[in-house]
């Protein structure tokens, strides 16, 4: 983390941060910006993905076509940014959920768990523009997953973090990791791009099993490909994170 810079501790001294003090121009940039992912956001809502464009943007908020591209010079960049910002917005909710489930690292999996399936059922738009088909400016976003500050990789960090504090307090039952390492582990390297070489290979299988099995039943309640199965979504999501966070304590009662 960098050192703030308070000054010299003269009295009268403005210090340097008064120098880094964004201008008005900044913050008017900065305010557009804003501005602008905002409505993109609206009409991700209200339209879906193909109703986001640079000129229906413009339009909506009194300014020329070719004035947006001051901000973005593509759709596919403000695709990106919206991304990062839902990415944002999500990874927030999780980390709540995860202070607010006290230390218990399993309850914390469950209360993590059961806020992001909240979110994505509250916001099916949103849901579909980062964890949907992808767009091509998600195609880049997604390809661009390789630094620990990516938004995507902070949204899986407290996930990751908790896997990983289970398995060091009791090492719960995995693949044998002979066949981790034949089969898994020469694949794992933008995972660890994200979150680091020592993740052990056991965390990483974890990880990725409870994801893809999570990820899976909100994907098919969000996009509706349940209604022919269940009645309450919520009950079958219920059950398989039971089941899910059972592999750590070895029962599935957990509340």
């Amino acid at each position: 983390m960098n050192a703030v810079n308070y000054g010299n501790g003269v009295p009268g001294s403005q210090g340097s941060s008064r120098l880094s003090a964004p201008t008005r121009r900044e913050r008017l940039r900065t305010s557009t910006l804003t501005e602008i992912k905002d409505e993109a956001r609206r009409l991700l809502v209200t339209g879906g993905p193909d109703a986001i464009s640079l000129r229906a943007i413009a339009r909506e908020m009194g300014m020329t076509a070719p004035a947006i591209y001051r901000y973005f010079d593509s759709l596919d960049a403000l695709v990106e940014a919206l991304a990062g910002d839902l990415y944002i917005e999500l990874s927030e909710v999780v980390s709540a959920a995860k202070h607010d489930a006290g230390d218990d690292p399993v309850a914390q999996i469950m209360a993590m768990a059961r806020a992001f399936r909240e979110w994505s059922v509250a916001h099916p738009a949103e849901f579909a523009l980062i964890l949907g088909s992808p767009l091509p400016g998600i195609v880049a976003f997604q390809e661009s997953c390789d630094d620990e500050h990516h938004p995507g990789v902070e949204f899986g960090r407290p996930f990751m973090e908790t896997i990983n504090a289970l398995w060091l307090r009791e090492q719960y039952p995995t693949p044998p990791r002979s066949m981790m390492e034949e089969r898994l582990a020469a694949h794992l390297e933008p995972l660890r791009a994200g979150h680091g070489e020592e993740v052990p290979i056991e965390v990483a299988w974890a990880f990725l099993s409870g994801w893809s099995r999570l990820y899976g039943l909100v994907s098919m309640e969000v996009f509706h490909h349940l209604r022919w199965a269940v009645s309450d979504p919520g009950a079958l999501f219920e059950m398989e994170l039971h089941s899910f966070v059972g592999q750590f304590t070895g029962q599935s009662d957990k509340s």
